[in-house]
């Protein structure tokens, strides 16, 4: 299938999809209705009348925002995941097994928990969650080279330490809270929700994960030399330790940005790209918008399965993807004869 069908394709399923979703909850509300509630909003109709507004209100304030923000949650997730891949050449690397993931959490929830999320503004949790995953990403890297080289198996293995030190770094400052309310609620976060979904965070998020993923795409040539090997790269006039410093930075950017709103979400980014090197191959100018794609769909469909499948009670999405990454994990690592060697 060429390209510009596939992205169609995807994108016109990812809008059905949305539109779906808007409309599922315990008050069920067709496609029509939402799709009229979307088009007096975005037409600047505004809200209906008094005595009509039940559907606008929960299609507008409630169910909207936590779509869109699913989306670009999603969409973020696989490209920090095809990134990682490409630039560690590891096909079992993601931002959450590597520890940017917890590395975000740990910003995010060292500023809850002492500044308070009241005080917070639009930026600060995003910042601090920036810092986190990029703190991570560096003790990883730094620990997975030796003599120069990096060695594939002790980047994962270092991931893992990582992500372990600073879960439990997370742990502490969660039983440090006075408030036991904050505790629960910021638990409940670490395993990934989209409960707290607003306007103003999902349009954070979009922006944020729009204008990294067109800087991703305007890079993809140097995704595909890394993949390569430093030699390689460097024969065809690429600094690749500059060129993977560059990447690992927008990779923390998009966990950090993504982790701040909507908690630790993991294996979005093992398993989406994939998908998408299934679908289209390893060049990274067809991968990753296709990544994207799948990534928003994929998360749009747990977030309502998480909000449905045991309702009233809400699954954190975490808990789903958990449950098909894990076993995707085990298979691609067989498959990456990483158990019985490694090769830097």
């Amino acid at each position: 299938m060429p390209l510009p069908v596939l992205l169609a394709a995807l994108a016109l399923l990812l809008a059905g999809s949305a539109v779906v979703a808007v409309g599922v909850g315990p008050v069920g509300i067709g496609p029509g209705a939402v799709l009229r509630v979307l088009a007096d909003r975005l037409s600047g109709a505004g809200p209906p009348g008094p005595g009509a507004g039940y559907a606008d209100y929960i299609v507008w304030e409630l169910r909207a925002p936590r779509v869109v923000q699913g989306v670009f949650v999603g969409a973020g997730l696989a490209v920090a995941g095809i990134v990682v891949q490409a630039v560690v050449r590891n096909p079992v690397a993601d931002p959450h097994v590597l520890g940017l993931s917890s590395g975000a959490a740990v910003g995010a929830v060292a500023v809850t928990t002492t500044v308070g999320s009241a005080l917070l503004g639009a930026v600060t949790l995003p910042a601090a969650a920036f810092a986190g995953a990029l703190a991570a990403g560096i003790g990883v890297y730094a620990v997975s080279r030796t003599a120069g080289t990096l060695s594939r198996t002790r980047l994962i293995l270092a991931g893992i330490a990582v992500g372990q030190l600073l879960g439990g770094l997370t742990s502490f400052l969660v039983l440090r809270a006075e408030s036991a309310d904050a505790q629960q609620q910021v638990l409940f976060w670490l395993l990934g929700s989209l409960a707290g979904a607003r306007w103003d965070l999902a349009l954070t998020c979009a922006a944020a994960v729009t204008a990294l993923t067109a800087a991703v795409l305007a890079s993809a040539g140097r995704l595909n030399l890394l993949v390569l090997g430093d030699e390689a790269a460097s024969a065809l006039g690429l600094d690749p330790g500059r060129a993977r410093a560059v990447a690992f930075t927008a990779t923390a950017l998009l966990t950090g940005t993504v982790v701040a709103v909507s908690g630790t979400i993991g294996f979005v980014g093992l398993v989406v790209p994939h998908l998408a090197r299934l679908l289209v191959g390893a060049e990274h100018r067809r991968a990753v918008p296709v990544a994207a794609l799948l990534g928003a769909l994929l998360l749009v469909w747990a977030d309502t399965a998480a909000r449905t499948v045991l309702a009233p009670t809400e699954l954190p999405i975490g808990i789903l993807t958990a449950a098909v990454g894990v076993p995707f994990f085990v298979a691609a690592l067989r498959r990456s004869n990483l158990v019985g060697g490694d090769a830097p």
